[in-house]
């Protein structure tokens, strides 16, 4: 690699980080601790960064020339290979004299053995933030590797708190109680709704070409080419297939049979692999039944999209798949999924949409309980599962109607899911 390019790089980057005009959000690091970002491509993880770089600049703890922020994806240095990514630090040192910078690494997952830098690093006292767009960087190896010197954090599109703070109206406001500010907030969580959170959309008037160019990055550059993918079609028809699938749990031999009737034929092993790197990208992520067995907890689960703006691409009826992703989107940004925590899905003699056993919370999903079948099938549920579970908190989220209903001494909220996604902490 030529010292001359990744000087270049450096210089470029630093001056285009000083014209930057973020879009404020409420996240802090902690001053002295190191961080890998990972999540979907355009969440904000860059500029995560960027805000964390000029907060600092002018606290007046660091300058511009103290920042050494790299992005991977420059086609300048997209050859360079992780032997060589100490000269990086070698010219840095070259160009500002062996001052010691803050260390910014953007969308680093392409190089191989990357984590071994990112603890010399570490152990060499350097203050570092590094993002990517693939889940990879939280495999085990990985983390063995950093081994503890990193915090890993998740970024997700914009929440609608946050999308409301970016078109000027206070969340905590008492806009419930005042007629027009509550219109405002019902008004823009129907773009929310349909659009998503990506934050560059916010300004555009034709937000699905938007869309549109940022699914196809990710298919045809993070899975098609990273993964060399030669059945283009299948993993296409899967996508959408996943899509039109949200609130149903699904095997993966029951996607498979779909994709063979299309006459695109591939292995179970391959279609295992494809949910992977779907979810690798943050383009999908999965919930399991909390009744399964850890073997059957992969194989059968709930897939949903990580922002309602993609998953609207694929949809024409699409509102009662968008409310559940919505919710399942926000419940998964605040407790995460895993093995014996977080979020799970409920089916074991009834169905529940959504079951968080450390908060002790159910929830049903419903555009509307307005018919009284509909009514009973969803307080039902929720009456079986209290019977098995003790439960603190349980609430049908829907569009619009909000009540509150007893059903054999058990407390259900029913709250419209504009104000279920603004609560607070649970």
């Amino acid at each position: 690699m030529d010292k001359r390019v990744i000087k270049a790089v450096i210089a470029a980057h630093q001056q285009a980080i000083g014209r930057v005009q973020l879009v404020e959000r409420p996240i802090g690091f902690e001053e002295e601790a190191n961080y890998v970002l990972v999540g979907i491509r355009r969440a904000g993880k860059s500029y995560q960064m960027f805000q964390d770089i000029q907060h600092r600049i002018k606290s007046g703890k660091v300058v511009l020339e103290d920042c050494l922020y790299i992005n991977f994806e420059d086609e300048r240095i997209a050859s360079i290979e992780a032997n060589e990514l100490g000269m990086i630090l070698d010219c840095y040192a070259e160009m500002y004299d062996n001052r010691k910078p803050q260390i910014y690494l953007d969308e680093i997952q392409n190089i191989i053995g990357w984590e071994k830098f990112a603890r010399r690093l570490a152990d060499a006292k350097y203050r570092v933030l590094i993002t990517g767009s693939n889940a990879s960087m939280l495999s085990r190896d990985i983390a063995t590797t950093l081994g503890g010197r990193y915090i890993v954090r998740e970024v997700f599109p914009f929440s609608f708190h946050e999308f409301l703070t970016y078109h000027q109206v206070d969340p905590k406001d008492n806009w419930e109680y005042l007629p027009d500010k509550r219109l405002q907030v019902i008004k823009l969580f129907d773009s929310y709704f349909h659009n998503g959170g990506f934050a560059e959309t916010f300004p555009l008037a034709n937000k699905r070409e938007w869309l549109n160019s940022l699914y196809r990055k990710i298919l045809l550059g993070d899975i098609i080419a990273r993964y060399d993918i030669r059945n283009a079609n299948a993993i296409r028809l899967l996508a959408r297939k996943l899509a039109e699938s949200v609130m149903q749990p699904s095997t993966q031999a029951r996607l498979l049979n779909i994709i063979k009737a299309s006459s695109t034929g591939i292995s179970r092993n391959t279609l295992a692999d494809y949910l992977t790197y779907m979810n690798d990208v943050y383009l999908t992520f999965s919930i399991s039944n909390y009744t399964d067995s850890l073997a059957e907890r992969s194989s059968i689960c709930k897939r949903y999209y990580y922002d309602n703006g993609l998953l609207a691409n694929f949809l024409i009826d699409a509102e009662t798949k968008l409310l559940e992703n919505v919710v399942a989107i926000d419940l998964l940004r605040r407790y995460g999924s895993g093995e014996s925590d977080g979020l799970f899905y409920y089916n074991k003699g009834v169905e529940v949409d959504f079951y968080i056993p450390d908060k002790r919370m159910a929830l049903q999903v419903s555009y509307s309980i307005d018919d009284p079948l509909t009514r009973e099938r969803e307080v039902k549920a929720l009456s079986r599962l209290a019977e098995v579970f003790s439960l603190d908190k349980v609430a049908i989220v829907t569009r619009d109607e909000e009540d509150t209903l007893i059903e054999n001494g058990l407390r259900i909220e029913v709250v419209p899911v504009w104000k279920w996604l603004l609560r607070e902490s649970d």
